[in-house]
């Protein structure tokens, strides 16, 4: 049914294409028939579900080339056909010829010209998107054919390699191996053919045979001395050329060892299963130097902070463990190569297979025990705990997470699931030298900005560390996804999909689409900023415009520049928001509810702004509260008190409620400083005396004239105000402290005294308090304000 449904599908676009093919080039139509014969045996191999995976593999590849091919096929002329679209919209709708419209035939003319163009242009375009939805859907059909045989794979079922039945078996197809590796090799060198040949070569061989092996003997006396000559350098303390001589360190071995393997080679002497050997050393010696690196890094650093929480007694043990990890993969490797050489059963297979798991994950929980602290913990380390709680949480869950999968495999192994343990345990291992990677690399980067920065080890806890940590790890993310059996392909096509983009609300966002809109968006906020400095330092300064007035103009072209940038830039990526109305008016009535204060502020900012009541440097009054206005924002006002206090006040509160702005227009401003006599004293004198203090102050101004008020008789004195008009109420304290002064100096010159309080306190029954006979009865005493009378509580209800 399903290779019918094809066929009709089939036919039906051979017919379509055989239309279209006619308005190709020979060019398109040569690059479409090769591609038609290449889909062809696709899905016939598809159909037939028998080829094999590379021969799919390769198929893909093929079919990806076309696809991308498709893709930019579909985008062509797209200019073009726009400017064909809009020409055709221009004319107008086509008169109806039923209504007894007629079009004058040079519009017609033009109209059927630019629809033959319109159609020319489009007819690549189809052909194009209808052949890349085709090639989309076959590499689906691959991924998913693969995914499936891997999968049966990964759950298929052999023996139980805890038989013994299938020992002897297994031992016989080892040694079997190995003695033909053995028997080549004599046999190669017994029967060399041009012995010539290798006594040309012997030089060359003693040379690299000399050179790998000085470079695998002395290659940490080699390091340690290119340690000691880059510190000459300056960073000396900061681990980052510890690092690079580490780096170093298994560097040159490493290079020996291919030395050494290269040599060999060039002897001839191996037959095949040693060259498949030959070959395989250099990635077993990459593995393990690599693993021993990782282990120094990691648990041999004791003057360092540690990168993973373990026990410092269990260092030694620790490396030891990782080490027994590289080994571990290093059979794993061997054991491939023994089933790709060797045709050996199943059983045999996973006898061989199980004692290297076993081990792996013995070795997996072990070092995760290691991680683990025995007894109390010191107060330093609590301090350095609480100093990177988050990281160690994040790797601690990951590592039981790893333990817990490794504690599942060795049972998987022990039931004949043999391929389903190997893909736990061993990506297990590679996961945690990733996360180790990453942890080193993200230290010695802190270190390196440490050092060129000055900030030392508080680099390390900066934020730049945090960002390549997280950089680092988005990084390992693809390489942590094949080790546990993804396919390269897979990651390809998820890149492919994140380049095209996803649709939102019918509008296509794609990382081209981002980073274009941000661009623009910079580009855009950047000149807005600078034009913003500008007004701000050059050009509003020259104008007779206040400050306050200043600021606003300022702030408005920022809130409009943004603006702009941002409507330039979405116009500039060509995304349509007239798809997204429906959903921008349903998040507009969410804002109307969820936001109304933030909004009400918002309208508030720009009221003003616009009608600026309250200015920068202001001196206002909001509900009690007085200060300087130091910012408008769009959406708050900051307030500076005059105990330099800074208060944030809502936009609304100043639109809505009663504001006293005491400096708008001019700073002129009515002081008041009240002054009590004595009764007794001459009131013209007082006046005349302080009406002189007020007129030789020079804040106050002559015109109007200050003025002195007989207020009236108060409780303890006579009370009189000086009223004056100061050039900038901003002194008003300043000035009223001057006046008090003054006025207390004038005072006791001329002999007038500054009452104080004065009460009268009547005894009714003083006879019945202590020490009555001090108390004439019914006596009247009188006592100063700051006077103080302890009686005690009479004994009886008298009052």
């Amino acid at each position: 049914m399903r290779s019918l449904l094809r066929f009709c599908c089939a036919l039906v676009l051979v017919i379509s294409a055989r239309v279209a093919m006619a308005q190709l080039s020979e060019t398109q139509r040569d690059f479409h028939q090769n591609w038609l014969a290449t889909a062809g045996s696709v899905e016939r191999l598809v159909d037939n579900g028998e080829a094999s995976n590379a021969v799919l593999e390769k198929l893909r590849s093929d079919l990806v080339e076309f696809r991308e091919a498709f893709t930019v096929a579909r985008d062509q002329n797209s200019a073009r056909i726009k400017t064909l679209e809009s020409q055709i919209d221009a004319l107008g709708p086509k008169p109806d010829s039923e209504t007894g419209g007629d079009e004058p035939a040079d519009i017609a003319d033009l109209r059927q010209s630019l629809n033959e163009q319109l159609e020319k242009l489009k007819v690549p375009q189809v052909v194009a998107d209808e052949a890349y939805k085709r090639a989309n859907g076959l590499i689906g059909e691959i991924d998913r054919i693969v995914r499936d045989r891997q999968a049966s794979q990964l759950l298929s079922r052999s023996p139980s390699p805890l038989n013994l039945v299938y020992w002897p078996a297994a031992l016989d197809d080892v040694h079997s191996a190995i003695s033909a590796m053995i028997n080549e090799t004599v046999t190669a060198w017994k029967g060399r053919a041009k012995p010539e040949k290798f006594d040309e070569q012997w030089p060359i061989l003693l040379l690299m045979v000399v050179a790998g092996t000085v470079l695998i003997l002395a290659g940490a006396l080699l390091s340690a001395r290119l340690g000691t000559y880059l510190r000459g350098f300056g960073g000396k303390g900061s681990g980052v050329w510890g690092f690079i001589v580490s780096l170093v360190r298994i560097f040159l071995p490493f290079i020996g060892i291919v030395l050494l393997c290269k040599a060999a080679e060039l002897t001839g002497l191996l037959g095949e299963h040693g060259q498949y050997l030959l070959q395989a050393i250099p990635d077993w010696s990459a593995i393990y130097l690599v693993f021993k690196w990782l282990g120094d890094q990691i648990y041999g650093q004791p003057d360092r902070e540690q990168l993973v929480e373990f026990n410092q007694n269990r260092a030694p043990q620790a490396r030891l463990l990782v080490q027994t990890l590289a080994v571990m993969l290093i059979i794993y490797d061997g054991i491939k190569i023994f089933d790709d050489v060797e045709d050996v059963s199943i059983a045999s297979r996973a006898v061989v297979a199980f004692l290297p798991i076993l081990l792996a994950s013995i070795a997996l929980m072990r070092l995760q025990q290691v991680g683990m602290r025995r007894g109390p913990r010191t107060e330093d380390d609590i301090d350095d705990m609480s100093r990177r709680r988050e990281r160690p949480r994040v790797t601690l869950a990951i590592r039981r997470g790893i333990a817990t999968l490794v504690t599942i495999s060795p049972i998987m192994a022990m039931t004949g699931y043999i391929n389903a343990a190997e893909a736990i345990v061993y990506p297990a291992i590679l996961t945690l030298a990733t996360i180790a990677t990453v942890l080193i690399l993200q230290r010695f980067i802190g270190d390196l900005y440490g050092w060129l920065s000055g900030k030392g080890e508080a680099a390390q806890d900066s934020l730049f560390s945090v960002i390549v940590g997280l950089v680092l790890m988005l990084a390992a993310l693809p390489v942590l996804s094949i080790f546990w059996g993804a396919r390269v392909s897979d990651l390809t096509e998820l890149w492919t999909k994140f380049l095209v983009g996803f649709s939102v609300g019918g509008v296509m966002i794609s990382p081209n689409v981002i980073l274009m809109f941000a661009a623009i968006f910079v580009i855009g906020y950047t000149l807005t900023r600078l034009l913003q400095s500008s007004l701000r330092t050059n050009i509003l300064p020259k104008t007779g415009i206040d400050p306050g007035g200043q600021n606003a103009i300022v702030s408005g072209v920022g809130y409009i520049g943004v603006f702009l940038a941002a409507l330039i830039a979405v116009t500039g990526t060509g995304i349509d928001l007239s798809s997204l109305a429906l959903v921008a008016s349903a998040l507009s009535v969410g804002i109307g509810f969820g936001l109304q204060a933030v909004v009400s502020n918002f309208v508030s900012g720009i009221i003003l702004l616009v009608e600026r009541p309250i200015s920068k440097g202001d001196w206002i009054d909001v509900g009690g509260l007085q200060g300087y206005v130091r910012d408008i924002s769009v959406r708050s006002t900051r307030i500076e008190t005059f105990d330099r206090t800074d208060v944030i006040i809502p936009n609304s509160d100043l639109i809505s409620g009663t504001v006293t702005n005491y400096t708008r227009g001019n700073t002129i401003g009515r002081l008041i400083v009240p002054v009590g006599a004595a009764y007794g004293t001459d009131t013209r004198k007082v006046e005349a005396l302080l009406r002189e203090i007020a007129n030789k102050h020079p804040m106050v101004l002559a015109n109007p004239a200050p003025s002195v008020v007989f207020q009236g008789f108060g409780a303890d004195s006579l009370d009189f105000e000086i009223r004056a008009i100061l050039r900038d109420v901003n002194w008003v304290l300043s000035v009223k402290s001057d006046m008090n002064h003054e006025i207390a100096r004038c005072f006791a010159e001329e002999g007038i005294e500054i009452p104080f309080a004065q009460r009268d306190i009547w005894l009714r029954n003083p006879e019945s308090l202590p020490g009555a006979s001090t108390f004439a009865p019914s006596a009247r005493h009188n006592f100063t304000a700051d006077s103080v009378i302890e009686l005690d509580p009479p004994k009886s209800g008298n009052k």
